[in-house]
């Protein structure tokens, strides 16, 4: 923790020097209100749930988590402050995780301060509150998944624009890798075991399981599995790039 610790607050921090925190909570905020009220016809469908406002939530993950995640490797790079970063006296996996950590949290927060949502759906009737509240864990791991993905991508390259697109692109195949669109053609040719290896890597069918109120071990494991193995990659990257 003593490792981890000064470079989570350093990156955490870092989000509140420019006005980068302020355009991604008004945008995330603006955007989550807007399809929940308005293109969800959140007040014409007469129940009192938050089906709709998790349901954009991969869709809105899918741009504006690969947006956060692009400037924390290829910014450094960029600005020629990667070598100073590394010779400090931090593991390199400290640093790895302290900058996810940071992000993740910055998503948290982001994610948090959709709290009036909660707050009105309460008001208007009586919902489900524990199924709530593992919407919200599914859509923190959520973002945690498609942030691991962007941060993995933003190491290999200098240019935060190429960084966004293959994240984009990344997270776009493991969103809807599970869709019938996906499955229809994979059955086609593929054994049923693959078919259901392919369905079991999609973000949705792990997001849709945890936001009918039950927080499977499976699907913990899924999501916390994926963000391991691409901050493992991305510690591998960093490492292969700094020795060359």
């Amino acid at each position: 923790m003593k490792f981890l610790w000064p470079v989570f607050a350093r990156e955490f921090k870092s989000y509140f020097a420019t006005p980068l925190a302020f355009v991604f909570i008004m945008i995330f905020l603006f955007a989550m209100g807007a399809f929940t009220f308005y293109l969800g016809h959140f007040y014409d469908n007469g129940v009192a749930d938050l089906s709709v406002f998790f349901g954009y939530h991969p869709w809105l993950y899918l741009f504006l988590v690969p947006a956060l995640a692009m400037r924390l490797w290829a910014e450094e790079r960029r600005s020629g402050t990667m070598e100073l970063l590394l010779t400090l006296p931090v593991p390199l996996w400290a640093t790895v995780l302290g900058k996810f950590l940071a992000a993740w949290a910055f998503a948290g927060l982001a994610l948090l301060l959709t709290f009036p949502i909660w707050i009105t759906v309460n008001y208007l009737g009586n919902p489900d509150n524990g199924v709530i509240l593992a919407s919200y864990v599914g859509s923190f791991l959520m973002a945690g998944a498609y942030l691991s993905i962007g941060a993995c991508i933003s190491s290999a390259t200098s240019n935060q624009v190429i960084a966004f697109i293959v994240s984009v692109v990344v997270c776009f195949l493991f969103t809807i890798s599970g869709s019938s669109l996906v499955l229809d053609v994979v059955r086609g040719w593929a054994p049923l075991s693959l078919v259901e290896a392919v369905s079991s890597f999609s973000f949705l069918v792990h997001f849709a399981a945890i936001t009918s109120g039950v927080i499977d071990l499976r699907d913990l494991i899924f999501f916390f599995s994926l963000i391991g193995l691409f901050l493992y990659a991305n510690t591998l990257i960093v490492d292969w790039r700094k020795g060359g």
